[in-house]
């Protein structure tokens, strides 16, 4: 019963719902519809955007026609009516089990994207400080200056991405000269970039590395070994994981979360005891 415009705006009659709903009254649907428009008042949106009233023409015989009132509604027009029909009715109750089931389907998405945010903020403060750690041992191995580190970093880079530097990430990826390719790493990808600079420092150390083309070797070495260890498990190469939300948008979100869930419960109103 969509409706579709010249322009392609897309409604529903409130009139062919009702009957579809299985009301035998367009009269006994006004309540319903009435409902929906205070919810959709008390969701902060505007009736007017979703509730349009009409005059539509319905046959009334031998050819005659005469205006009737309806009304077009939205696509949220119609899940908000939906929801305050009456229940005995097989359609409606049907369609407020599916939205009940897409309403815990959305907060399982949303349980499962915040854990995503958290991990990819805990395993970015991680790269943080063993990228240091990792220039630290770097140093000692005699890499020094800025350009001299940047090639050391980008021959982890190039084992780990089977041959891509980080230039070659960076445009592969799709990023602006701005953005960082560790922020736009999820977390698996951050996981693995963290595997391969703890165990490059570890190595440097242990073996007590010296010279800048024997630092780069290590570096190259572990980032294959780390390629292939997710090779072997079936993973998904890293130059082919998706982009993720920037980092600094996720940080942002998160602490408004936090701040949100401390908030302290609004006192009651009432005569003191």
């Amino acid at each position: 019963i969509k409706r579709v415009s010249e322009s392609g705006d897309e409604s529903w009659s409130a009139r062919e719902l009702a009957r579809v709903l299985e009301y035998s009254e367009f009269r006994h649907f006004l309540p319903p519809l009435e409902k929906a428009k205070e919810a959709c008042t008390q969701s902060g949106h505007r009736v007017e955007d979703h509730f349009e009233q009409i005059l539509d023409m319905v046959e009334i015989g031998s050819g005659a026609r005469r205006p009737v009132e309806d009304w077009l509604l939205s696509r949220y027009a119609c899940y908000l009516v939906i929801q305050n029909a009456d229940p005995s009715k097989p359609l409606v109750a049907l369609g407020q089990t599916y939205f009940a089931v897409q309403t815990r389907k959305q907060e399982l998405e949303e349980e499962a994207r915040q854990k995503e945010d958290q991990k990819r903020l805990l395993l970015r403060e991680e790269m943080k400080t063993h990228n240091n750690r990792l220039a630290g041992a770097a140093k000692q191995a005699g890499v020094v200056k800025p350009v001299e580190y940047a090639i050391f970093m980008d021959h982890g880079y190039r084992g780990l991405y089977g041959g891509l530097g980080a230039k070659d990430i960076h445009r592969r990826k799709g990023l602006t000269r701005n953005q960082g390719i560790l922020d736009h790493m999820g977390s698996t990808e951050l996981a693995a970039n963290l595997f391969r600079a703890t165990q490059t420092e570890e190595k440097l150390r242990r073996e007590g590395i010296t010279g800048k083309d024997a630092a780069n070797r290590i570096h190259n070495e572990v980032g294959k070994k780390v390629r292939q260890t997710i090779r072997e498990l079936g993973g998904t190469m890293p130059e082919n994981l998706p982009v993720a939300e920037d980092l600094k948008k996720v940080a942002s979100r998160e602490k408004k979360r936090l701040k949100d869930a401390a908030k302290p419960l609004p006192k009651k109103k009432g005569k003191s005891e």
